[in-house]
């Protein structure tokens, strides 16, 4: 089972307390943007096998949205961070490249 620590109240949570929210750090289109801006934003997403970072709330608990870096192969878990983070902090980054060192991050 996936266990998450919420950054916000500090708990450990089985993911049947958290409720996912897709692929973190997307970069967000809306008024004003092409069709296909538009169209890549609601429906393009990518779904790797292997490190991710993703948006989670914790449902039955604080409430608060917070993201999330794992491994979907694995569900092994590097950490958890504020939702008002534009990327990975470089103490999550470390930790995925001292064990995935191809890992490309997000550009």
């Amino acid at each position: 089972m996936l266990i998450l620590e919420c950054p916000y109240c500090g708990v450990k949570a089985e993911e049947t307390e958290l409720s996912p929210g897709g692929e973190a750090h997307l970069k967000r289109f809306g008024p004003g943007s092409s069709d296909d801006e538009f169209e890549a934003y609601m429906f393009a997403r990518k779904n790797p096998k292997g490190v991710h970072c993703e948006r989670w709330r914790h449902a039955y608990g604080c409430g608060k949205w917070f993201l999330a870096a794992r491994c979907t192969a694995t569900l092994e878990v590097f950490g958890t961070y504020l939702a008002q983070t534009a990327e990975p902090p470089a103490e999550i980054v470390e930790k995925i490249k001292a064990k995935r060192p191809e890992w490309k991050g997000y550009s």
